[in-house]
């Protein structure tokens, strides 16, 4: 997911998807608790998604 595909939605869907996004990452963070997780890299991806999705947001917010 880049951010321009991020930018071309409108702010629900960035809420929406951001909400999944952090359910997903809680997920993880469980599975690796647990010595579940086999590919410990996701955890990073999925923290830059939301960050990422974070940005969008809050320079939607701005007006930019």
């Amino acid at each position: 997911m880049g951010a321009k595909e991020l930018r071309a939605k409108d702010a629900a869907e960035l809420k929406k998807e951001l909400l999944e996004l952090r359910k997903a990452q809680f997920s993880l963070r469980m599975q690796a608790a647990t010595q579940q997780l086999q590919n410990t890299s996701q955890i990073g991806k999925l923290r830059k998604d939301v960050a990422r999705l974070k940005t969008v947001l809050h320079e939607k917010a701005a007006g930019k």
